[in-house]
């Protein structure tokens, strides 16, 4: 049982943003062969799970001169579990005891206990989102309608920050996204006759992911751009069963962006259809067939001149 002549102090650090209980295999090889376990924090969510093991954790707060006295005596093993403000007096103390150079330590370790998988802070936006819906005045009464024009704002922000190139901004409007996204699942969610939550919108597009890419989850191939694009329009059109190919495509959408999508699926379709007719409106929609042509999206290249010409405006001004 005992690590070494001169006994053993371990600090497990552990994540409190993923799930409880997932703790490494060397975390739980050293909870066991311990001599002594504790816990400061008596709400620690790990401990239901080492109790659950047969692994009892004493709440406890030990100063640094009694564990190392308890460590060293009999060379025992003891595990500090900590929170999630850290022992930062329990560590100092330490230090200061081993850098005297007139203690006999034990042998001292920091132990990670797990880490935060991928996605880990998104369990805390649903969290934190759950919890702003019910005591929140403001946020527990909106709807759907009421956050539509929200989400509209959001992804035109998004854009620009795109075309601006700037990564800070990219990254916060990409999480003002993802607020709209958690929102409306959390709404959602209180829906009286069809509810949902925000789990039944991550497993539908996973599931819509995995069998779109059958390249990736399946035994399909494909080596190009366009292989990948040929196998995502063949499923999405067996899954859709449409009967028309402008179905699905949303109207409200910018006029411009509109009219490319409307000539797109006419492309892919074989379909030829004459653009007829006279004013500036099917001018428009001519110059945005030309750009489906010559592979522009014209919606990006109009911004785009919008962006350059308001530079302009603003370099006379100051002029």
């Amino acid at each position: 049982m005992n690590a070494s002549a001169t006994g053993r102090l371990v600090l497990l650090t552990t994540s409190h943003r993923v799930a409880p209980g997932l703790l490494s295999w060397p975390a739980w090889q050293t909870l066991r062969s311990a001599d002594r376990v504790l816990c400061a924090d008596p709400d620690h969510p790990q401990l239901p799970y080492l109790a659950e093991a047969g692994i009892t954790a004493e709440t406890a707060e030990p100063t640094a001169r009694e564990l190392v006295d308890y460590c060293v005596t009999g060379s025992r093993t003891a595990v500090v579990l900590t929170s999630a403000a850290g022992e930062s007096t329990l560590t100092d103390g330490l230090a200061r005891l081993a850098g005297s150079g007139r203690e006999a330590m034990p042998d001292l370790e920091l132990l990670p206990g797990s880490y935060d998988l991928p996605g880990a802070r998104l369990l805390d936006l649903v969290q934190v989102m759950d919890r702003i819906r019910v005591a929140c005045p403001w946020s527990g009464v909106r709807t759907h309608e009421d956050l539509a024009k929200y989400g509209l704002e959001e992804m035109y922000e998004l854009v620009e920050a795109i075309e601006e190139g700037d990564r800070e901004a990219l990254a916060e409007e990409l999480g003002d996204v993802l607020l709209q996204v958690v929102f409306h699942s959390r709404i959602a969610q209180d829906d009286p006759d069809e509810p949902f939550s925000v789990d039944d919108v991550a497993g539908i597009i996973v599931d819509k992911l995995i069998h779109r890419h059958p390249h990736v989850f399946g035994d399909a191939e494909a080596e190009t751009p366009e292989d990948v694009r040929a196998h995502w329009l063949r499923t999405k059109a067996a899954e859709k069963q449409r009967e028309s190919v402008t179905e699905g495509v949303p109207l409200g959408q910018p006029a411009l962006a509109l009219a490319a999508k409307l000539i797109s699926r006419a492309r892919t379709a074989g379909l030829d259809v004459p653009i007829a007719g006279e004013g500036i409106g099917y001018e428009l929609l001519a110059l945005a067939a030309r750009a489906q042509e010559e592979g522009t999206d014209p919606e990006t290249a109009l911004r785009a001149a919008a962006r350059t010409y308001r530079d302009a405006i603003l370099g006379a001004e100051q002029r």
